[in-house]
């Protein structure tokens, strides 16, 4: 961080504090020195001549699938679903009050599926975990179907006909070196 003089490369949260932490040093005039216990010799220091601060756009808005088991549903002021995702964790996704009261069965410990939009790291792939917002749901059928599958890949095929390599095109959009 220091040598790169730059926090764009790390995750959300992480990103978040060092802002927060730079802020507090350019508006209270403080100086912040953080080390490990195994280097302490290895510092970084914050303070009002730094500047910790994102400056690449590197989020973007997208649209994702979520998989798993509704924990959690409503809320009187803030109106969400909790749905726990094997593997990944529990999302906490902003849910219209109108979606929850007209659903006709249950939600809770229902296995569904969730198309949420949500800010999405373009390098890192990371997601913001509170930007996100219900689209629909998705009747969720854990069975493998590889016809299916092989539908939507050659459904998907003419719109990258003009693509010579989806590869190298996905990485340079992302800002990823070969």
């Amino acid at each position: 961080m220091q040598t790169q003089n730059s926090i764009d490369f790390l995750d959300l949260k992480t990103a978040r504090s060092f802002e927060t932490l730079q802020n507090s040093a350019y508006h209270q005039k403080y100086a912040y020195r953080i080390s490990t216990s195994v280097r302490p010799d290895n510092f970084i220091q914050i303070d009002t001549e730094t500047h910790f601060l994102t400056t690449t756009p590197s989020w973007v808005e997208s649209e994702l699938y979520f998989y798993g088991e509704i924990m959690d549903a409503g809320g009187k002021n803030k109106v969400n679903i909790h749905l726990f995702a094997p593997g990944l964790g529990t999302f906490i996704i902003n849910t219209p009050k109108e979606i929850l009261g007209n659903y006709q069965s249950n939600l809770l410990y229902k296995l569904l599926g969730v198309r949420a939009v949500v800010r999405q790291n373009i390098v890192t792939g990371e997601i913001d975990a509170q930007s996100l917002q219900f689209k629909e749901f998705i009747d969720y059928s854990p069975v493998y179907n590889e016809g299916y599958l092989n539908g939507l890949i050659q459904r998907a095929k003419k719109h990258w006909e003009d693509v010579p390599d989806a590869d190298a095109w996905i990485h340079e959009i992302r800002g990823i070196e070969n």
